[in-house]
């Protein structure tokens, strides 16, 4: 248990630290590689919670393509950070206000939040039940929450639509593909056989 507590604090505080780093690094290739760092330890603090699903999708999705895709595009887009950065004095004000606020319902939440010493218990209640953490997530999400887990896949179609229909550009001077006129041809059209006498060929 001392060992656990210890592992936990170690990864939390490097979370903060990543989560810190993100913000103030200059370079934006630092930030993205401090935001890896930290989807990591999260990572690891999931598989304290005995949640290992969870902390595979973290690393596969998160790090492996997420962040990835970041740091690419960071890395070829020639973008003006100092020119973004001019703004942060002026818009200060607002952002602590901002700040400020969710710091104050985050006091609120936690001031208000009991503990049932009962309901403690190191063992998870999937292990109880002997499930493992894939099956026991999976049949919450597809009984208990599966309309609102429907409902996300068709948000994300729709937005998916929406993206390649505003991406699309039909270009005069680029020819395109038709099928249905490709697969109207005929042999006669498609081949035409030359006859070429002895001697007078290339």
């Amino acid at each position: 248990m001392i060992l656990e507590a210890i592992v936990f604090y170690i990864f939390s505080a490097v979370v903060v630290g990543a989560g810190v780093g993100v913000i103030a690094a200059r370079n934006p290739v630092h930030s993205v590689l401090f935001l890896i760092l930290a989807f990591f330890t999260a990572a690891g603090l999931f598989i304290l919670m005995g949640a290992e699903f969870l902390a595979f999708i973290l690393v596969i999705v998160y790090v492996g393509a997420v962040a990835v895709l970041f740091l690419f595009v960071v890395m070829m887009l020639d973008i003006d950070f100092e020119r973004l950065r001019s703004g942060f004095v002026r818009y200060l004000p607002v952002g602590a206000g901002v700040g400020l606020l969710l710091l104050v319902e985050l006091v609120l939440i936690f001031g208000t939040w009991e503990v049932a010493p009962k309901r403690l218990s190191s063992v998870p209640v999937y292990a109880r039940a002997r499930l493992t953490n894939t099956r026991a997530l999976g049949d919450i999400l597809y009984t208990r929450y599966v309309f609102a887990f429907e409902m996300a896949g068709l948000i994300l179609l729709v937005a998916m639509i929406g993206a390649i229909i505003l991406t699309l550009r039909h270009r005069t001077e680029v020819r395109r593909q038709r099928i249905a006129a490709q697969l109207a041809r005929t042999p006669k059209e498609s081949v035409e056989v030359v006859k070429v006498p002895i001697g007078e060929g290339a």
